[in-house]
This record gives C-alpha cells, structure tokens and sequence, in this order.
C-alpha cells in the first residue's frame, strides 16, 4: 500500500488518540486483577489489538466490541495455559509485558510468544535472562536472543540485575514481580527512556502496589501482592501527536491539539520543547496546544527519553536553519528498523544532508524536494515522510503505508480534516 502526498497547509482542531503505552498497560494490569475492569478511550491499532488477543489467550475476558470502552475481567494473576503460540504481531510492548505476566503461570505451564519478522529480529534476550534470575524458565526457541519464546512459570522472586537498552524489559519485571511468590530485587545497569517506567510506576501507585525506588538503580518489590480491579480513561498519545506538533512547525499551518495531558508521564511531551528550542511558536493552555510557524533554529537536542520522536524530528531539522544535532539515542537502531539509518537513507532521496552517528543524527538545513520513499514497514518512518513530503512541492510516494495501523489507523484521515493533500493508493 502507498500513501501519495502533496505539498499541503493545514489549519484546524485535532483530538489526539488514546496513548498506546497506557492502552496496553491497562490491559494487562485489568487482566492480572482480581475482577472485572473498564478501559475507556483505548487505542484502536493493531499493538493494542495484539495485547487484548495475547491476554485473552492467557486467561483474561476481554469485551473489545465497543470501540468507546473495554471490559475485562481478570484472571486475579493466575495465568492459564495456551494450547497455541501467541502472536503479538509488530507489537514490542505487548512482547515483553506478556513475557513477564507469562513467567507467573503454574509450574511448568509452557506459554509460547512470537512475533512477525520485526518482532523476531528485536531482542529480548536481558529480559529472558531477568525472569530465569526470578525462578521462571525463559528461552529463545531459535536461540538467537529474540523471539518466538518460551516461558515456564513460576515467579519466584529473587534477585537480578539488568541492562535495559529497552525500558520495556524494566517495566515487564516491575509489572509481574508484585505477584510473585517472594519479594524481589532489580538491579539496573543500564536504563534507556526512564519516562517509560515511570508511566508503568504511575500505574502501580494506582493500584497501590508496594514497592522502593532507589533513582531507578535499584528496585525492591514485595511479593504475594494484588492488582484490584479499576475503571480508567486513557490519557491522549503524545507520541501520535508529535506529527502534528511537527507539521504545525514546518507547514503552513495554524493546528490546535486537544486531549494532550503535560502533567502525564508519557516522555513524548518533551517534543513540544524541542519545537520551542528551535523557535516554534507554541501555546498551551489547559488541555489545547496550538501550533504555529516560525523560523526555527537548529539545535542539538539529547533524545534518549524519546527515540520514537526521532523520525519526526529528523524531517523537521531538515527545514531548520543551520545544523541540528539529535543525539544519545542509540536504542532508535533497535525499534521496528534501524530508525537512524532508514531516515537518513530516506531523506537522502530528497536531498537532505544528514550523516549518520553511532546515536543519532546531524542534519544541516536545506531544501528538500519530492521523492518516492520507502517506509520500510514502520508506522513512525511512514507518517515522518508524510511530514516531509507535505513540506515539499510535487508529488511524494510512501510504500509501506499500511504500516501506520500499528499505532495511528487514523492519521490520514485526520490529516486530511485539517487540509493535507494525501491519499492511500
């Protein structure tokens, strides 16, 4: 599937999407509960259809049919067996928050995860050695550190220390170890995008689960705990709305966003800075930001809280004056793609000048011009180009396009509400 696009000025009111990383914690949290839970506004996208399969495989009923709110009745944290692989799809999240629901089975229940190519070609291997530390039994079935895999409970409890390239492998072992047999201890060497687990912590203060946080180097959590059951509205995705933010910088453009939390957790909130770091114009008040041109300035900006931001920010130096710097994000190489290296291959197409770092990327302001992209099967790769095609006169291709339903099924149609010339071919 293609997504041409043409040069385009937007102007209008957006309301952003529920996030994808609360979406997906309230369903696991509401299928490990002890009773029945309600989820309003979740994200509807194939990651988080992937988390409601995944755990109604592993023993949680989950009513999905209304669009506006879910009911799910857990499974008060004991997992049951599935007789067949569970496949998250492209799902990274719902991989390694399964995993560590999966290891709190019985003793020996086998549970199988995979994934598609992506999914398989992502590691996982820290957290499968975590979960052995905690008395699980966690392999890669191919032996190549990644998925499909195998987790035999049961969660003991114990101590490990981990280096987390992903916050994904911390907030799985904070999610599973409260329901554990014993108390544990997590010692983190390494910890990319910390914003992440505190969106995981903020959950368990929800559910008042116990735990110590030593500056996110040490955790220590007591066992034999339980997740009750809740009713919660999702926050809008700051990370869907960061296309937007982006476009109103860039376009002639005059868009107002609404839903976005800023005293929500979710790191993608930071873009808005970065924007202003570099001469947006933008105005916040309550729960309305508005966005407006001006002439931006590049910068250097440290993105380790916020690799998936870094597509969209990539287009957007490119119409910076000057050189921009985006940079300590090494783990963007291990999302979907290569995100580093697919958008310095794709902007090159349009005459960027962008070279690649071992963490990042530098980007010298000039103009760009139309091209025929690939979007490399990645949802943020195909609506960043989206950006940069908009920007541009002519008329731009982007393959792969139908790779936005992972995260944003939406986005071209609210593009398109607010004036931008595109069309899914």
């Amino acid at each position: 599937m293609k997504l041409e696009v043409k040069k385009s000025a937007l102007k209008g009111k957006i309301a952003i999407p529920g996030s994808k990383s609360h979406t997906i914690r309230a369903v696991a949290i509401a299928s490990l509960a002890n009773g029945q839970s309600r989820i309003t506004n979740p994200l509807i996208s194939s990651d988080t259809i992937s988390a409601v399969k995944c755990y109604r495989d592993m023993g949680a009923q989950i009513d999905d049919s209304n669009r506006l709110c879910w009911d799910i009745i857990g499974t008060n944290g004991k997992i049951d067996a599935c007789p067949r692989t569970i496949d998250v799809g492209n799902s990274g999240t719902t991989l390694r928050i399964a995993a560590g629901s999966a290891a709190l089975a019985a003793q020996d229940v086998k549970i199988n995860l995979t994934g598609d190519q992506q999914i398989q070609a992502r590691p996982i291997q820290p957290l499968l050695d975590s979960l052995n530390d905690l008395g699980a039994k966690a392999v890669s079935d191919n032996a190549n550190q990644c998925a499909p895999i195998t987790i035999k409970g049961t969660l003991a409890g114990g101590k490990t220390t981990i280096k987390c390239i992903t916050s994904q492998y911390l907030s799985s072992l904070l999610m599973a170890a409260p329901l554990a047999e014993g108390d544990t201890k997590i010692e983190v060497t390494l910890l990319n995008e910390p914003d992440y687990v505190q969106i995981t912590l903020d959950w368990l203060d929800k559910q008042g689960i116990q735990y110590e946080n030593d500056d996110f180097k040490t955790f220590r959590i007591p066992g034999r705990q339980q997740y009750k059951p809740f009713e919660m509205t999702i926050p809008a995705d700051f990370s869907s709305a960061t296309f937007f933010l982006c476009a109103g910088a860039i376009l002639d453009a005059d868009i107002t966003l609404t839903g976005l939390d800023y005293t929500d957790s979710q790191p993608d909130k930071a873009v808005a800075d970065y924007l202003r770091q570099m001469g947006a114009d933008i105005q916040i008040e309550g729960n309305k930001t508005r966005i407006r041109p001006k002439k931006l300035h590049g910068q250097t900006i440290d993105m380790n809280k916020t690799p998936d931001a870094l597509p969209a920010m990539a287009v957007t130096a490119c119409f910076a004056e000057g050189t921009t710097k985006l940079v300590n994000v090494a783990q963007a190489r291990s999302k979907e793609t290569d995100r580093i290296k697919c958008m310095a291959t794709e902007l090159k197409k349009a005459g960027a000048a962008i070279e690649e770092l071992p963490d990042g990327v530098i980007i010298q302001g000039c103009n760009l011009a139309a091209a025929d992209f690939s979007g490399w099967h990645d949802h943020r790769i195909v609506m960043a180009l989206s950006l940069a095609a908009m920007a541009t006169e002519g008329i731009s291709t982007i393959d792969t396009a139908e790779a936005i339903n992972v995260t944003f099924p939406d986005y071209v149609e609210l593009m398109k509400s607010i004036g931008a010339q595109m069309k899914i071919l």
